[in-house]
Order: structure tokens, then sequence, then C-alpha cells
């Protein structure tokens, strides 16, 4: 099945939070309970919660008892704002529940309808990431050669997306297409979404690959073994800035430090054009228990002051190129993400 899915009225998606020990589907018909997965990371990823978030926003259509259209709409807007504050760095969550409202604003239906336009504009989003992410796969498997050693972090094969990937679809795409290549799968502090879905997604398509310490990122840099790295973004500033998980910066600068390239792979819904730098993209800081625990083991000494930034911005200094469905975008990056944007050319 896709990550997340719905049909007749119930909105399905692997609880990603079981991984890699048993794989459950988790069923929801409200839309808050798609705000609780969302916000306790059942599902995770931006093109994911981009999807999550237009599912969200149809079975809010579907609760709403309204029987006016402008009562209608005020109770999909009331959804809209709560789903998007569950996670607020994610743009595609908030590009999503925007594109829905837009379409349902200048839609002059009966509520019944109005209802089944929002439906189906939610199943659009979710058809169309899943045509775009092989897109991108297909321009990001063009970056990789035969012998590649690539390092990657955190998550962002098929269950990040509704389906395929973003900067791991590319690497699944470079291994279907017969090259030989090998992955270095950081593990991802603190939630281990490296070491719990990367690994196991790769082990299911059977790329090869090693599971390393986030720590040990400098020293296969260093000693050359690995010669690309990739990761996702959650969001992207206009100058080409990179919202990401955590330790991308460090990686990137790391990276950079060493003259190995380095490549942030996302939809173009996750390009924030109205955000000038990345200085500017707000940064969700979560709960403690994540740093001090490991699977409900408390690991910290009790009472500890954490910090949990869930991400950081990688500057554009240290990106080789960012990899869109409409192509692979190269310095200068204010200049070609606006072409990019206001063309659709990449």
């Amino acid at each position: 099945m896709r990550t997340i899915e719905m049909r007749d009225g119930v909105v399905r998606m692997i609880d990603q939070r079981k991984l890699p020990h048993e794989v459950v589907i988790a069923e929801m018909t409200d839309y808050r309970t798609v705000g609780v997965a969302i916000q306790e990371m059942w599902i995770r990823g931006a093109p994911a919660l981009g999807g999550a978030g237009g599912f969200g926003m149809a079975l809010a259509a579907l609760e709403s008892q309204a029987t006016t259209r402008q009562d209608f709409l005020r109770d999909l807007e009331r959804a809209g704002r709560e789903l998007f504050a569950t996670r607020p760095t994610a743009a595609n969550l908030g590009w999503a529940i925007e594109r829905v409202l837009k379409k349902t604003r200048a839609a002059n239906l009966s509520v019944r309808d109005l209802r089944e336009l929002v439906i189906a504009e939610a199943q659009s989003i979710a058809d169309e990431d899943v045509a775009l992410n092989q897109r991108m796969a297909e321009y990001g498997a063009s970056l990789i050669n035969d012998g590649d050693t690539i390092l990657h972090h955190c998550n962002t094969g098929p269950l990040a997306t509704v389906d395929v990937g973003t900067a791991l679809g590319c690497i699944i795409e470079a291994h279907r297409q017969g090259k030989k290549i090998h992955v270095l799968v950081d593990e991802t502090r603190p939630r281990l979404q490296g070491a719990r879905l990367t690994a196991w997604e790769l082990m299911q398509y059977g790329v090869p690959m090693t599971l390393i310490a986030d720590n040990a990122s400098g020293h296969y840099l260093y000693r050359g073994i690995a010669n690309k790295v990739f990761y996702g973004a959650d969001r992207v500033a206009a100058n080409g800035d990179v919202a990401n998980k955590i330790g991308s910066y460090k990686l990137a600068v790391v990276a950079h430090e060493n003259n190995v390239p380095v490549y942030s792979v996302m939809p173009t819904s996750t390009i924030d054009m109205s955000i000038a730098t990345g200085l500017d993209i707000p940064i969700e800081e979560r709960g403690e228990e994540e740093v001090t625990t490991i699977e409900g083991v408390r690991v910290a000494p009790a009472g500890v002051k954490v910090g949990n930034p869930a991400f950081d911005v990688t500057p554009n200094k240290y990106l080789t190129a960012l990899v869109t469905e409409r192509g692979i975008v190269y310095p200068p990056f204010t200049e070609n993400l606006l072409r990019v944007m206001d063309n659709g050319e990449g």
C-alpha cells in the first residue's frame, strides 16, 4: 500500500513508530486524529505530510455538519488551522491545506458537492505526489554514478512520501537502473529515522547499505569513502537555504570541507518563495523525552535541561544542487529558483 491513502471515508496510514519491528496500519475517520498522527510522527516526511494534510481536510469535510456554504468553509478553515499547527516547519503540510481551501473557496457549489470537491482534491494531491516523485527520482539518479558510495541522512524513501520517495527515491532508482552503489545510512538521532526506517526500506529493495552512527559521517567523508551526500528538505527558502532534519547542516559543512557534493531533493511544493532566507524559517522544538529516552528507556539524568530542535538550516553555499520534479537546480539559487517556480523549468 501507499504510506497514506483514503478509502470509503477512512484514512489509512502506516504507523511508522512501529517500524521496523512490525507493520501496523492505522485507520482514522476524524481530522483531529490525523493531527495527532502528524504531531506524534506516526507519519512524517514533508511530502507525506502534504498527503496527510489533504486527507485530514477531506475528513474534516465529511465531519462537518454545516448546511450552508459559509458554515462549511468556516469548519474547513478551523480544521486547516488545527492541522497546520501540528508541524509548522513542514511547508508541504501548509501547502496542501491551503490548496484544498483555495479550491473550495473558489467553487460556488452546494455543501454536498463541496464535500466531494475536497475529497477529490485530497486524492489529486496524493496521486500527483507519486508521479512527481518518480520524475525526481529519475533526475536525481542521473547524479549518481556506478560505484558511488552515498551518505544519506534521515528518511526520504517511500515512507516519507505518499510513495517512491525523494532523496532515497533517487538512490533506489539508481539501484534499479543497475548502478552498483552503496549507501551509508546514518542513524539520525534523536528519533533514529535512519536506523529504523531508511535501513528497513533499503533492505526491502535489496540496496547494499551500511548503518553508521551519526558522529561517524565525518570519518567516511574525510577518508574519501563517501563521495556523495543526499538528503531531503522540509522547507526551502527563496535563496536556496534548506531546512531539513537536525544534523543536515553539520553534515553539509563537513562534506563541503572534504569536496564532497551535497544534493537536497524536494518537490517544488516544499519551496517557500515567501521566505527570503533560512533564518526566517520557523524551527519546531520537540519534547525532551525524544532526547532523554530511547524507546521509553531513560538514558539521561532526571531533571537535565534539554534542547530538541527538530530541524536545522543548511545555507545555500554548502549545497551543490537542489533536485526537484522540474529538474536539477544549480547555483545561483536565488535566480534559478525564481525561474523554476515562475516558469516550471528546471
